[in-house]
C-alpha cells in the first residue's frame, strides 16, 4: 500500500512531526534516508561538497540545522551570520537536500531518535564512536558514515578572510 505524502515541501523548514512523516514515507517506499546536521552558516563550497557526498549515500537527504540560539551557544554571540530561516532556505534550494528541519537542543539526538534514518553522516573530524545518535541508528539497522571536508573551506575561515580584507582602509 502506498501512502500519499501530503506536506508542503516547498516551505524551507519542516517541523519534527512533518520530517518524521517525510522519512517514514520514503522508507516505506524502499528509499534510503540519509541524515546530517550542522550550523551551515555562510554556505561555502565545502558545505556543498559535503552535502553532495552525503546525498550519494542514499536516496533522500534530510538536514537538521541548529537554531540561531543553539549556534550562539556553540559558536559565540556574534554567530550565526545568517538567520535560521535564511540558512534553511538556502539549504532547501540545493539539489542534494530534500528536507530541512530545525533543532534547538545542544545536540540533534532527539531528532535522530525520532527520525531513525538509514544512514547518519557527520564530518570526518568526528570519530564514529563519538557521533551523537550512532547507537540509536545502528540499533535500528542503520549505518554511520563520516565524510572528509574540502581543505581550506570553513565558515570561520570565510569570516576571518572578510575581516582581514575589510579591516584595511583603502589609501586615497
Amino acid at each position: 500500500m502506498t501512502t500519499a505524502l501530503s506536506l508542503d515541501l516547498e516551505k524551507p523548514l519542516l517541523t519534527l512531526e512533518e520530517a518524521k512523516t517525510f522519512v517514514d514515507f520514503h522508507q516505506q517506499q524502499g528509499r534510503t534516508v540519509v541524515f546530517t546536521n550542522g550550523c551551515f552558516d555562510i554556505l561555502h563550497a565545502g558545505h556543498v561538497q559535503y552535502l553532495n557526498k552525503a546525498k550519494a549515500l542514499g536516496d533522500v537527504l534530510v538536514v537538521a540545522i541548529n537554531s540561531d540560539a543553539s549556534v550562539r551557544k556553540i559558536k559565540g554571540d556574534k554567530r550565526p551570520i545568517n538567520t535560521q530561516e535564511d540558512r534553511a532556505y538556502i539549504l532547501k534550494n540545493l539539489k542534494a537536500v530534500d528536507a530541512v528541519l530545525l533543532f534547538e537542543d545542544d545536540t540533534p539526538l532527539s531528532v535522530i531518535e525520532t527520525l531513525l534514518p538509514d544512514v547518519l553522516v557527520k564530518g570526518a573530524d568526528w570519530a564514529v564512536e563519538n557521533i551523537v545518535g550512532r547507537e540509536s541508528v545502528e540499533a535500528h539497522g542503520g549505518t554511520v558514515q563520516t565524510i572528509s571536508f574540502l581543505d581550506g573551506r570553513s565558515t570561520t575561515g570565510t569570516i576571518e578572510k572578510i575581516l582581514k580584507a575589510y579591516s584595511l582602509k583603502e589609501s586615497s
